[in-house]
């Protein structure tokens, strides 16, 4: 951590054209959507099926987006999305996603349809950063004209199912480099002081504050508890600057903010964050807390219908 300015921009001013494009210009790739994303989905085809939603096309680069589908799909089921690598630096969003398809996916055949996009930002994806290249948070860009292709194609994805989901699940990360990098690079861009704030160590949820569902946040942190540990509140009861409803459990206004879990009318709803940086974690083991976590949030929906005691 350092107090010294944001290197590009003025203190104070918010960014314009020239400092997006030195911002962009410090940006490299260091990993590779086709090999490591693009690569483990074609392993899926024989078993799901696998479409394309749609293109990024950031010259010289172009993206392919793909959703991977229940290849048994029946309309009268419920229908679940798991969604991961919003934040394309969020690493076991996206993989945990991946593995949730590979080795649990198929737990559910005849039970729900599925609906997995497992890296929304693959731009993001390969530099390892949060925004897209015009230094657009696109989980922040989940609303009607949104500024951001990436977050715009998902909607259009969603769209003709977006009142029969049944669970939504997003997949995040929480690491350090939130504080080293990516809250000091908003409050630059923004023109804005940037305020040190605190790094959870552990699991934990985001739940809708207009909608909460804690009985089944609960559900999903007594699972992901068995796989790795969960963030306890700080001194002030609190997780990254909100009140902790539960244990492990925050609320955000889901769809007010343009967050990803807001974009349907599913009535249950979260967003998971995982420490990878954490001392007592492995990448195994955040991949494996998303999976889990996927799985718990799809049991305790069919298990409990919308509209019981459970739910509430």
């Amino acid at each position: 951590m350092t107090d010294s300015p944001y290197p590009i921009g003025t203190p104070g001013r918010p960014w314009g054209v020239g400092e997006v494009a030195a911002w962009r210009s410090r940006q490299t790739v260091q990993r590779s959507y086709e090999t490591e994303v693009l690569g483990v989905i074609e392993t899926l085809r024989s078993r799901f099926g696998v479409s394309e939603y749609g293109r990024l096309d950031y010259a010289p680069d172009s993206y392919p987006l793909f959703a991977i589908r229940s290849r048994d799909w029946r309309d009268e089921l419920p229908c679940v999305l798991v969604t991961g690598g919003v934040h394309g630096y969020e690493t076991s969003g996206v993989h945990g996603a991946l593995q949730f398809v590979e080795r649990h996916a198929a737990d559910y055949a005849g039970r729900a349809n599925l609906i997995v996009a497992p890296c929304v930002s693959p731009w993001g994806y390969e530099r390892i950063h949060r925004w897209n290249p015009d230094a657009l948070d696109p989980n922040r860009s989940f609303r009607d004209d949104s500024p951001a292709p990436e977050s715009a194609a998902l909607m259009r994805l969603v769209a003709p199912l977006r009142e029969r989901v049944l669970v939504h699940i997003d997949l995040h990360e929480t690491t350090d480099t939130d504080e080293s990098e990516f809250r000091p690079a908003l409050a630059a861009r923004d023109g804005k002081a940037y305020e040190p704030g605190e790094i959870p160590d552990g699991f934990y949820l985001v739940d809708d504050s207009e909608h909460p569902q804690p009985a089944f946040q609960r559900a999903i942190i007594a699972a992901v508890a068995k796989v790795t540990h969960i963030a306890p509140a700080d001194a002030k009861g609190e997780i990254i600057g909100s009140p902790v409803v539960a244990p492990g459990v925050i609320e955000y206004a889901l769809k007010p903010l343009g967050l990803c879990a807001g974009i349907t009318g599913a009535p249950y709803k979260t967003t998971t964050e995982v420490y990878p940086d954490s001392p007592r974690a492995t990448p195994g083991q955040c991949n494996a807390a998303q999976a889990a976590a996927v799985c718990a949030a799809i049991d305790f929906a069919l298990a409990h219908p919308v509209g019981t005691s459970a739910g509430r």
